[in-house]
């Protein structure tokens, strides 16, 4: 077997096999370096802080590919500037390779307006916030919504949720300041049910049951009754509910005496208005004593017994010859004065003597 491994024509196949192979290794590294230019590289031209055209311009000339990408939003560079390149300013990279530029936008990037509308009005204007828009204006409107958001406006158009808009733009907030106090009920008596609903939308009042004699849904159909009634007042977006039928009021004139009497109350207007009075806060009741009963007679005090121990005043007793202790002259009174005195002193009535307490020792 080992002779037949060294016989010339085995030998020769083989290396002409070998050489095959080597030929097919070459050929494919020529056609590997011929098609990827293996050895040729272009530097990678500064473009930097250039416009996003020029920058096109001269890598065109240069052979070299790009891709632009949007970088963000700085309002300290140009719109549509060059702000970072990959590979870098200088490098070497291959005929044909892709270049990534980084540009500077127009402006902001859009951002999406929040579904903030029928909500609160505090709430609404943090959700703005959040998503980069800033508000402007506060505009407020007669709505039975109070302080929540009706409308949004950019440059004094309504915009929808969802609606794009640049980040950092204005926008203006319309909300709602309450409903309008005692407005008119409008006349829709005689309109078509379309009608009547347009002329309810317009006086700030909503359409509530609408009830059609024959059970059709026509809006053709003439109102001939209505609830309120035209000309009363009440506040804005109370229900005005409606009666409708193919026929005129004049031949609906029993139906509408019917309604009267369930939704129209009569007033007797012959009975004397209640008066009212006032009572003063924290006045005591005055009772009075009935004039066929007697006074109570007064009660009797009954003398307390006298106490057992008296007082002895002492006396002094003036000596024959001597002055008395007082010294003083007595001042002199005419004959008038002490006649008045005495005409004074007999008309005041007699006083009882008082009781003294006497000590005996």
């Amino acid at each position: 077997m080992l002779k037949s491994l060294f016989n010339w024509k085995v030998l020769l196949n083989l290396v002409v096999a070998i050489g095959v192979f080597v030929g097919l290794v070459w050929l494919t590294f020529r056609w590997l370096e011929y098609h990827t230019n293996h050895g040729q590289e272009i530097p990678v031209p500064n473009i930097v802080n250039k416009s996003v055209q020029e920058a096109i311009k001269i890598l065109d000339d240069s052979g070299l590919e790009y891709e632009v990408d949007s970088f963000k939003y700085d309002p300290k560079y140009r719109p549509f500037q060059v702000l970072q390149v990959y590979p870098a300013p200088g490098s070497r990279v291959k005929d044909g390779r892709a270049i990534q530029l980084k540009v500077n936008p127009r402006t902001w990037a859009r951002v999406e307006v929040p579904d903030v509308i029928n909500k609160y009005s505090g709430l609404a204007f943090q959700r703005l916030e959040q998503v980069g828009l800033k508000v402007g204006d506060t505009l407020f409107e007669p709505s039975i919504q109070k302080d929540a958001v009706l409308r949004i406006l950019f440059k004094g158009t309504p915009v929808k949720p969802k609606t794009k808009l640049p980040r950092f733009s204005v926008v203006d907030v319309v909300i709602g300041s309450g409903p309008m106090r005692n407005i008119a009920i409008p006349n829709v008596v005689g309109l078509t049910v379309k009608e009547a609903r347009a002329v309810i939308a317009r006086s700030m009042f909503e359409v509530g049951l609408v009830e059609h004699e024959d059970g059709s849904k026509d809006e053709s159909d003439i109102i001939y009754y209505q609830d309120p009634a035209s000309g009363d007042v009440r506040d804005q977006g109370m229900q005005i509910d409606l009666w409708a039928s193919k026929k005129t009021p004049a031949e609906l004139s029993a139906k509408i005496e019917q309604l009267n009497s369930v939704y129209r109350m009569k007033v007797d207007t012959g009975l004397p208005p209640i008066e009212y009075h006032e009572i003063p806060a924290h006045q005591e009741p005055v009772y009075e004593a009935p004039a066929n009963i007697p006074a109570p007679a007064p009660k009797k005090e009954t003398p307390k017994p006298a106490e057992t121990k008296t007082e002895v005043p002492k006396t002094t007793t003036a000596k024959p010859g001597t002055s008395t202790t007082d010294t003083k002259p007595k001042p002199t009174t005419n004959t008038t004065t002490s006649n008045n005195k005495a005409a004074t002193t007999a008309q005041k009535p007699a006083e009882k003597p008082k009781a003294k307490k006497v000590v005996v020792e």
